[in-house]
């Protein structure tokens, strides 16, 4: 894992828009869980609905990831760590 020195903190606006989407991907959830406590829910719908909340999860990570890219991948050979940044995208991709 890459020492989280103080350069390398995730933007306020990375942070910002990630949260949002997070927000909204929660509300939906909420809303699939609502739906789940009515004997007439249709599965087919909940499904569709569980597919939109984990669109919503892979917007959020797209936005961080993104940011990371912007802002800490595109400077990573000035600092020296490039191979280390690549080493954690890696990592992190491969559960994606």
């Amino acid at each position: 894992m890459h020492k989280h020195d103080k350069h390398l903190c995730m933007p306020a606006e990375t942070r910002e828009a990630a949260a949002k989407r997070l927000l909204t991907a929660k509300g939906h959830l909420e809303g699939v869980l609502r739906m789940l406590e009515k004997e007439d829910t249709y599965c087919v719908d909940v499904m569709r609905q569980i597919k939109a909340v984990v669109g919503g999860l892979d917007r959020a990570n797209d936005v961080v990831l993104e940011g990371h890219l912007q802002n800490h991948v595109a400077t990573a050979q000035a600092r020296g760590d490039e191979k280390e940044l690549i080493k954690e995208l890696m990592d992190v991709l491969k559960y994606r």
